[in-house]
């Protein structure tokens, strides 16, 4: 109902699918009254005109009524669910990293299309029967009860019976749904982790392995999908011997009231023809509390990503001055409470000057720019820009202070011209574009191809090389023109003559910017401002490659090994 309500429907459009739904239903059951004195007429050898005009009419009035209803009721149903879909596309954008860190993508994946799915099928196929069955069976009871009350008792007792069977089914199908779903979301993590990485399966031939898991996944849902097919075992066969029953009962009483004349024969048949407008819709709602137990559990692990905490893009100050110190003051952080990676970190790194990082692998050198980039919070300590902490800062604001560009700098499924001005607003001029790629020395290989700006890139830009790939993630930093510049080893994956192409256009990148640069190559360090080593997520010297080379005995030792002749 939650889901439903939020949709925020135009009240107008419900009124009138439900008032299309009552006309559908009303004239549905007209038709039996109608047909109960043409039978009757039909029995004396007279029949009236007017009785085959208002059948027709009744007909003619359902079967509109019931289209444009359908078509209604089918529109709201996909109006909520595009709404909920809506809703999670956006909650998923907006939560913190440390939501995908725990998550598998294949499992969120499956949230946003499975469970979304799950309730559409309810709303969409089921819903409309059900509102429909409602109206039919009160109007049609109602109806029975001035025909013949006795008769309608005989039918009504089915309806506690039904109940006793279903209500227990109904909620061990809900316990199944929800193994259902999670399994398939298991399952579609799976699926999306072995696409992600095929070439990494092929390469180390583990599709037997991948194989294996994905056939214990599948015969897993096999299993849950037979859990299923037995309670419909049950619940379908039952429903269809009930109805049978109660018509075979009325059938047999009814022709004994017949003819002992307490009954009319046109009376008998508006009777069976109502137990069929009681019995049928019960079924199908039978159908709808299933799939409601269903929807249940979708909804269950939607509610879950809808009431996740969001960052906030919107609260806080504004960046209008992103060209000041940034302070470190006492920080630590640690991705469980177990383990801490950073440990009481101090640290001054001057506006407009370049700050390196060097140390071992694992030292936090990257942890700290995730801090940075306000991925995450630090456990305890301040970040600051200028006097003001960073986590009051407006967070889009903040972030678009700063570029990024790190030794797998992301490229997006697309075109060249998409990569380079990603995520930015508002109308772009191609000029900047290809002023950017020739700042970051990508003009010249961009030009290269057939389809220069609007070539596709391949999912992850698989079909450029790796310096090609860095060239473009400096151009789109260029287009953001960011005050602060973030590097993570943006040059080591690269062969000597990419390297000194993406240096050269780094170079230019940094000008006149706050730069902090992570770094195993000593060498596009060694004119850093000051240089900063970190060992096991503590500083432990600060100066410049000729101080550090002197007096810091791991710096000199990785001097040594990378500059000696």
């Amino acid at each position: 109902m939650r889901l439903f309500t939020r949709t925020r429907l135009p009240k107008w459009l419900i009124f009138t699918a439900i008032l299309l739904n009552i006309a559908e239903t009303t004239a549905g059951l007209i038709v039996p009254l109608f047909t109960k004195d043409l039978v009757d007429q039909l029995a004396h050898n007279k029949l009236q005109l007017s009785v085959i005009l208002f059948l027709a009419g009744s007909f003619l009035v359902q079967t509109i009524s019931g289209g444009f209803s359908y078509y209604l009721m089918s529109y709201i149903g996909e109006a909520v669910v595009s709404s909920v879909r809506r809703r999670l596309w956006n909650q998923v954008l907006e939560l913190p990293v440390s939501y995908f860190d725990e998550q598998e993508s294949g499992e969120t994946m499956s949230r946003i299309t499975q469970d979304t799915n799950t309730v559409k099928t309810l709303i969409v196929q089921h819903l409309v029967s059900f509102v429909t069955g409602i109206i039919s069976i009160a109007g049609a009871v109602v109806i029975l009860l001035f025909i013949d009350w006795k008769m309608t008792v005989i039918m009504l007792l089915a309806v506690p019976v039904s109940i006793l069977i279903i209500m227990p089914l109904g909620r061990k199908m809900y316990r199944i749904s929800k193994d259902t779903q999670t399994e398939m979301a298991g399952f579609s993590a799976d699926l999306g982790r072995v696409l992600t990485d095929i070439r990494l399966v092929k390469a180390y031939s583990a599709e037997e392995a991948e194989g294996a898991k994905g056939f214990t996944r599948i015969q897993e849902l096999f299993r849950y999908g037979l859990k299923e097919a037995r309670i419909q075992a049950v619940i379908s066969p039952f429903m269809t011997v009930v109805m049978m029953l109660v018509l075979v009962v009325l059938i047999g009483y009814g022709g004994v009231r017949v003819a002992s004349g307490a009954l009319t024969a046109g009376s008998l048949v508006a009777i069976i023809i109502y137990m069929f407008q009681i019995v049928i819709p019960f079924s199908q709602m039978a159908s709808f509390f299933t799939a409601f137990q269903k929807a249940m559990g979708a909804t269950d692990r939607i509610q879950s990503i809808l009431t996740l905490e969001k960052e906030s893009e919107t609260a806080g100050l504004p960046v209008t001055q992103p060209a000041q110190n940034l302070s470190i003051n006492n920080v630590s952080f640690g991705y469980d409470d177990n383990h801490a990676v950073l440990k009481e970190m101090n640290l001054q790194i001057p506006a407009g000057k370049t700050t390196a990082f060097v140390g071992p692998s694992g030292s936090g050198k990257t942890t700290l720019f995730a801090l940075l980039e306000r991925f995450y919070e630090p456990s305890s300590g301040k970040i600051l820009l200028g006097k003001h902490p960073i986590d009051e800062f407006n967070l889009h604001s903040w972030r678009t202070s700063i570029g990024y560009v790190s030794q797998e700098s992301p490229i997006m499924s697309g075109t060249i011209h998409d990569n380079i001005c990603y995520g930015m607003e508002g109308d772009i001029k191609e000029e900047d574009i290809k002023k950017a790629a020739k700042l970051a020395n990508a003009a010249e290989f961009i030009e290269r191809f057939p389809d220069q700006y609007e070539t596709a890139v391949g999912e992850r830009g698989i079909k450029l090389s790796g310096g090609q790939r860095q060239r473009i993630a400096i151009a789109r930093a260029f287009m953001r023109s960011p005050q602060i510049l973030l590097l993570d080893e943006a040059t080591s994956n690269l062969d000597s003559d990419s390297e000194r192409l993406v240096q050269k256009a780094l170079d230019q990148l940094m000008t006149g910017r706050t730069t902090l640069v992570i770094a195993h190559r000593l060498s596009t360090i060694v004119n850093a401002d000051q240089i900063v080593v970190i060992e096991h997520g503590k500083i432990t010297g600060i100066g410049t490659h000729e101080t550090l080379s002197h007096t810091h005995a791991l710096y000199q030792k990785l001097a040594s090994q990378q500059f000696k002749t």
